[in-house]
């Protein structure tokens, strides 16, 4: 159940002057509001500060939706609900974008909530993202644990369904099956869900605090029969146990659509977390290199449709 940070209810009062008493959801869809109502403001229920390993912090961000750049840089814009990440998977490019390297140490131990989001959101002009494209989310995954308890990401993508952009939402989180009403509401949405690996002994060494493969691979299955968009990337692909069967778990999802690209490690790979050692003694115990890469590679591009390779495969929908 979720633990809501917002009042039972609200008083709004309309234009006309009229007091309505309404539950938060319905304020949130309503067109009425004469001020923009902050998700986080509640002097009945304390904000959630701590969440697992993860301290929680909350702060106004002066944008919501920043122009795409990078890799991505075929979106016109990214949305990235919170700063930090509690999967703080070992290997996580995001962390260096961290503002100092203490908070980089500390990868997956923060996050940080941009608590006036959907006020921002709610002030664009609908000429301004109507038909444009959203990658959701660059730099955090935006179905991360305390997306269970807040649903920022949720309130966000519903204050998104009238403007119709087209959206590409990134994650590695069974969660995202919670919000199907809500992506079937888009007219362009794809769901990209990350499967690194098909061995449970290599994602709990590089991604100890995240879902299993086989909880991803039901929950981007759920979303493909929904008839939501739906993709799996594997970025990166990380030591594969058997090519063959990982591709038929795969296809077994009924998602017609991957994109792959490989993890770059060495004796000096950038690692923010406590398991750098173990992942790469792993790897080397599981004989992973280069060319083994390419020989899966080969066997996934035999066995799948519409397979996108790196920068390219991420391009805009």
């Amino acid at each position: 159940m979720k633990r809501s940070i917002k009042p039972l209810h609200y008083e709004l009062r309309t234009l006309s002057g009229k007091t309505l008493d309404l539950p938060p959801r319905k304020i949130l869809s309503s067109s009425l509001m004469t001020d923009q109502l902050s998700l986080f403001d509640s002097d009945e229920t304390p904000k959630i500060t701590k969440l697992g390993k993860a301290e929680i912090q909350y702060a106004p961000a002066s944008a919501i939706l920043t122009p795409a750049s990078g890799f991505v840089e075929s979106y016109d814009y990214t949305l990235n609900p919170y700063s930090g990440c509690a999967f703080g998977c070992t290997y996580c490019y995001a962390a260096f974008f961290s503002r100092n390297k203490e908070l980089q140490d500390q990868w997956g131990q923060w996050v940080k909530v941009k608590e006036n989001g959907i006020e921002l959101l709610r002030k664009k002009r609908r000429s301004s993202l109507e038909g444009k494209s959203i990658y959701m989310s660059s730099v955090t995954d935006p179905y991360q644990p305390i997306e269970r308890e807040l649903e920022f990401s949720r309130d966000l993508l519903e204050a998104l369904v009238p403007f119709q952009p087209r959206i590409v939402i990134q994650t590695r989180s069974p969660l995202i099956t919670r919000d199907i009403d809500i992506l079937q509401r888009f007219e362009v949405v794809q769901v990209n869900m990350t499967v690194t690996t098909d061995s449970e002994k290599v994602r709990k060494a590089f991604e100890p605090m995240c879902p299993g493969n086989l909880q991803r691979l039901r929950a981007i299955a759920e979303i493909a029969s929904a008839e939501v968009g739906s993709c799996i990337t594997m970025t990166p692909l990380l030591p594969i146990e058997n090519p063959e069967t990982f591709a038929s778990s795969l296809i077994d999802t009924g998602v017609e659509k991957f994109i792959i690209q490989p993890f770059h490690a060495s004796s000096k790979s950038r690692f923010v977390a406590g398991t750098r050692d173990r992942a790469l003694e792993l790897q080397r115990e599981m004989n992973w290199t280069p060319e083994s890469y390419e020989e899966t590679l080969e066997v996934l591009k035999r066995k799948l449709p519409n397979l996108g390779e790196g920068k390219e495969g991420f391009s805009s929908i």
